[in-house]
């Protein structure tokens, strides 16, 4: 089965379950983090996805590793984030442990897209063909 689009990708889909996972989590963080810790968090995690969208709709291959480098610059983001909601205590040290593993593959599966996208260094010879 190959890959259609984007949305195909398991990286996408595990990146688009943990944001969904995550604005239901934030639905119980204190209202006054309304506009600072909750919106951070739901910023970063759909960050993911919107990057790995953007970057497969631009022109080329380079553009698109660019923003999956940008995608997993957000996975790095939500960590901190998640620690942070952790330390303040919005969520417990399990969950915590639950969604860094998550946000781990993800950032690993996000590492592997982007190694496939960059291209391999092409071998110089000299003009007899010896390397």
């Amino acid at each position: 089965m190959g890959v259609n689009s984007i949305e195909d990708l398991a990286v996408f889909k595990k990146s688009h379950q943990i944001t969904l996972d995550l604005y239901r989590l934030t639905k119980q963080f204190p209202s006054d983090e309304k506009f600072g810790l909750i919106s951070q968090i739901k910023r970063a995690s759909s960050s993911i996805c919107a990057n790995l969208i953007e970057g497969s709709h631009r022109n080329n291959r380079a553009e698109y590793r660019q923003f999956s480098g940008i995608a997993r610059g957000s996975a790095g983001e939500l960590k901190y984030h998640l620690l942070l909601a952790k330390d303040l205590g919005y969520i417990s040290v399990q969950n915590y442990s639950e969604l860094i593993s998550e946000i781990d593959s993800i950032s690993k599966m996000l590492y592997n897209l982007i190694q496939s996208l960059t291209p391999t260094p092409k071998t110089h010879t000299n003009s007899k063909g010896i390397k």
